[in-house]
């Protein structure tokens, strides 16, 4: 349900003075979006992969318990990376790396991928 025009004025107020009295605040909400979350306990995860894989190779031969540890992690890690990435769902890659960006992709990617898309089509259709 769009809003009112005097809902939309009220929330621009709104979004005004929360500018003026806390602009640190302001700008992180604006440079956040739903899945910053989720891919920061993804890295969170890879991390923490990194980590009990290296103490897995380093300590097995020499303590198997603390070489199970590194499992344990690893372990721990592959859950963390797994239900965050089902939480941030069928997000395209664009959505995730670049917030802000407005419009359709194609209308937002650069001159050389734009003139790479734009000679592999005329490639595909000299070919048929």
């Amino acid at each position: 349900m769009p809003l009112s025009e005097h809902e939309q004025k009220i929330l621009a107020e709104l979004e005004e003075s929360l500018s003026k009295q806390d602009p640190r605040f302001a700008k992180s909400v604006r440079d956040t979006n739903v899945y910053s979350h989720g891919t920061r306990r993804v890295r969170w995860g890879i991390a923490g992969f990194v980590v009990g894989l290296a103490i897995l190779l380093a300590f097995f031969s020499q303590n198997v318990y603390v070489g199970l540890v590194g499992v344990a992690l690893m372990f721990a890690s592959a859950i963390l990376i797994e239900r965050n990435a089902r939480l941030m769902g069928r997000a395209g890659w664009r959505d995730i790396t670049h917030p802000h960006a407005e419009g359709d992709a194609p209308s937002s990617l650069g001159p050389r991928v734009r003139s790479l898309r734009d000679w592999l089509s005329r490639q595909r259709r000299s070919s048929e």
